[in-house]
């Protein structure tokens, strides 16, 4: 298995297209059924291929992830070859980000000197979707990039 299982709610979520896998092995309902009883080693090895066959396209058409902290913000923008990173942290520690005020202060005190913002970027190494699995796993969050424009605008990037 290239990633992680999918959860259950996220194959209850992709039920039609988990149908639709099997359908494409010609595996129907009652055969399922009877390779879950009889050899739940290949139910649990088609149930990897369909997981790292979601997470595949997930992470392909990924552009934005965002991840959040007390005290900092993530914010990644990325293409094929590139991930660019824009780093916002409070210097203030009574700041909690997470919370809706923190938020409404960050909105606030940008421009102050009690905010740092910085940004960088980097080539990807040899997998790409590996690489953004890898935040994911970290805690980031796939994100429409909305923040992500903001803060790139702002800082002219």
């Amino acid at each position: 298995m290239k990633y992680s299982r999918l959860t259950k709610e996220q194959f209850e979520e992709l039920h039609p297209e988990f149908i639709n896998f099997l359908a494409a092995q010609q595996i129907d309902k009652n055969e399922w059924d009877k390779i879950k009883e009889e050899k739940p080693e290949v139910a649990e090895q088609e149930l990897d291929i369909f997981s790292d066959l979601i997470w595949e396209g997930v992470l392909t058409n990924a552009k934005y992830l965002e991840h959040y902290s007390k005290s900092h913000i993530f914010l990644f923008g990325f293409d094929d070859k590139e991930i660019k990173t824009i780093v916002i942290k409070s210097k203030q520690s009574d700041i909690d980000l997470l919370s809706k005020e923190g938020l409404q202060w960050l909105s606030d005190a940008v421009f102050t000197e009690d905010v740092e913002v910085r940004h960088g970027g980097k080539s990807f190494g040899e997998n790409r979707n590996e690489e953004i699995f890898s935040l994911i796993q970290q805690g980031a969050i796939l994100s429409d990039g909305h923040l992500y424009g903001q803060f790139k605008e702002m800082l002219k990037l």
